[in-house]
């Protein structure tokens, strides 16, 4: 299973960003992703919840974004997307891309992550 995030990159305060990620995985190997989301790690911080979606579109957000980011997803396309708006200088971070995956050849979920995707907020 891969998890492939994009969308990341350099935008002055104030404005807006959308990242995607796509879980995928080799031909019948994904039988179901629960939960699907985000999370951030700036320089010197420990990592943050941004937000989770569940496969029934239930979205729990971390207290720093409420109100500013929205998560939605795409079951069929196994996809995940972050809206943000109003992006601050304290938004920077590596966001990383997660997803909770049953695979065929297993008998529970497992949490997978992408590789991350640096955003980056100017002042």
């Amino acid at each position: 299973v891969q998890l492939q995030a994009s969308g990341g990159g350099l935008v002055q305060a104030g404005g807006s960003l959308t990242l995607s990620c796509a879980a995928s995985g080799t031909s019948g190997s994904i039988s179901a992703v629960s939960d699907m989301g985000w999370y951030r790690q700036a320089p010197g911080k420990q990592r943050e919840l941004v937000g989770l979606i569940s496969s029934d579109l239930n979205v729990v957000y971390g207290d720093s974004v409420k109100g500013r980011f929205t998560l939605s997803r795409n079951n069929y396309l196994r996809t995940v997307f972050l809206q943000m708006n109003s992006l601050e200088p304290e938004d920077t971070a590596v966001y990383y891309c997660y997803a909770q995956v049953r695979t065929t050849y297993r008998s529970h979920d497992d949490d997978y992550w992408g590789q991350g995707t640096l955003v980056t907020v100017s002042s």
